[in-house]
């Protein structure tokens, strides 16, 4: 007698009906009368089909059963149970195949800046440290920045163009380098007719009409650090004398999208203790300031610093979260632009049908170069001999990348196998992970129940928007460039 289980899944209502998300199929689904009474008759625990037939009975008669049944298997929710002695041998874990081409290089033109803020990852309590490294040069020089180039030109492979991205400490900082290196860069891929893409991240203080000027003209991708209003602003982003740095920014900012329009330019907000109000960050950023488009993450962070988001805290930013998504979904169905890039980002994923195996890029398509030319896992990781996977000059460590992609992988995160938010987060970032628990094979726990919530948001506005304006979902069907977070 077959004996049949329920498949890790999510049930959630829009648009006035049910609906499932599948965990082993990263896929949504409608349920019919029929499928949403199996489903939730296997709530309970695994049955027979003849159990389910004799308690399905006045809802679902037995040649609909089977056909339910043939169909809620196919697609992955439900299967038969095996008895652990004839079950199969765990299946191999499916790798990209090597050597794949890296999509993004984050260049760290400098490990230094002019702010002082409190929060940051890179400079405060909760910073990684090497024991065994000298330390790596304040400042990229030209002829590593060149290295780094061609690294990133050699190493894309096939791909048709290249994406470089210029990072910090504080990018601006090395804009002498910075300015010949783009110069360098293009010339470099013409000669191997390539194309190639240019973005930074900066905490906008250092933007002069040059460097605007110079922004523009090459349609560089800008990603601007900023956390909200004047008193959101100061309250961890200051100098390192203690004055906060809103004043010097807000003109800056205006100046540059002012000028800058060949790109949509985006604000990307640190959440931290106290500064939590999204709907208020998200208006000011967008309405007052100008951006195109504003990204909220978490502060990463030990949960004994001030400014750590307690558990009461990471609920307030599910709420901030869910109104903001909300709006968004009424201004997109209704063909206007919303900024908020986070549901759109999950959005994409979900309509994609994405299934990672890994959290990110980091060590596959996205890779951080530090200011010496060490190749590491990501941006966050530069300058950390323990994370790192190469140099500019020698490439990629393939053995390093195999060992890190092996033991990384979804399938060896026991605590993951169970949720069904799992082929959107597989675990959560490394370098939180790294942060929280030392180890970045640990899943990222803290933020579970947040990540399944939030999850449930961006399912209900993607059921509700393909109801009521389906053709806007064609708009996730290609992906850009991966972008670090700063």
């Amino acid at each position: 007698m077959t004996v049949i289980e329920a498949r890790p899944h999510h049930r959630f209502e829009a648009a006035g009906r049910p609906f499932v998300y599948l965990a082993d199929s990263a896929s949504v689904f409608g349920l019919d009368d029929a499928a949403e009474a199996v489903l939730a008759a296997l709530a309970g625990g695994r049955c027979s089909r003849d159990e389910l037939a004799e308690r399905l009975t006045p809802v679902c008669p037995a040649e609909a059963l089977d056909e339910t049944l043939a169909e809620l298997e196919r697609v992955r929710a439900i299967a038969p149970v095996v008895p652990t002695e004839t079950r199969p041998d765990r299946p191999k874990k499916v790798f990209p195949l090597t050597p794949f081409p890296v999509s993004t290089t984050v260049i760290n033109v400098t490990n230094q800046c002019n702010l002082g803020c409190t929060y940051c990852y890179e400079y405060g309590d909760d910073r990684i440290v090497d024991t065994g490294r000298n330390g790596a040069p304040k400042f990229m020089t030209e002829e590593t920045a060149r290295q780094s180039v061609d690294f990133a030109l050699r190493e894309s492979g096939s791909n048709p163009v290249a994406h470089i991205t210029f990072f910090g400490g504080e990018t601006l900082l090395n804009f002498r380098v910075l300015k010949k290196t783009v110069a360098y860069a293009r010339e470099r891929a013409a000669m191997l007719g390539k194309g190639v893409d240019f973005s930074l991240t900066t905490n906008a203080t250092l933007l002069t009409d040059e460097i605007i000027e110079f922004l523009a003209e090459n349609e560089i991708g800008v990603t601007v650090s900023m956390d909200g209003p004047r008193d959101l602003q100061n309250r961890f982003r200051v100098f390192h004398d203690g004055r906060g740095s809103y004043d010097v920014v807000a003109p800056k900012v205006k100046a540059l999208l002012a000028r800058h329009r060949s790109r949509p330019i985006g604000a990307r907000v640190t959440l931290t203790a106290g500064v939590l109000d999204v709907r208020r960050i998200y208006r000011h950023l967008t309405e007052e300031i100008g951006f195109h488009e504003v990204g909220f993450a978490p502060v990463t962070s030990k949960d004994a610093r001030a400014w750590a988001i307690d558990g009461t805290g990471m609920e307030r930013v599910l709420a901030e979260f869910r109104a903001l998504a909300l709006e968004w979904l009424e201004a997109v169905a209704a063909g206007r632009h919303h900024g908020f890039s986070n549901v759109r980002e999950t959005l994409q994923e979900i309509h994609q049908g994405m299934s990672k195996a890994y959290p990110c890029g980091a060590g596959l398509g996205l890779v951080g170069v530090s200011t010496d030319g060490q190749v590491a896992l990501c941006h966050r990781f530069a300058g950390s001999d323990a994370h790192r996977i190469g140099s500019v000059d020698t490439g990629i460590d393939r053995v390093a990348q195999r060992e890190f992609l092996e033991r990384h992988h979804i399938d060896d995160k026991p605590d993951c196998q169970s949720c069904f938010a799992r082929p959107l987060c597989a675990g959560g970032c490394y370098h939180e992970a790294h942060t929280r628990y030392g180890d970045t094979t640990h899943a990222n726990l803290h933020f579970c129940r947040w990540v399944r919530g939030w999850t449930d948001v961006c399912l209900r506005v993607y059921a509700e928007l393909a109801e009521r304006n389906p053709a806007v979902l064609a708009r996730f069907e290609t992906t850009g460039a991966a972008e670090p977070v700063s």
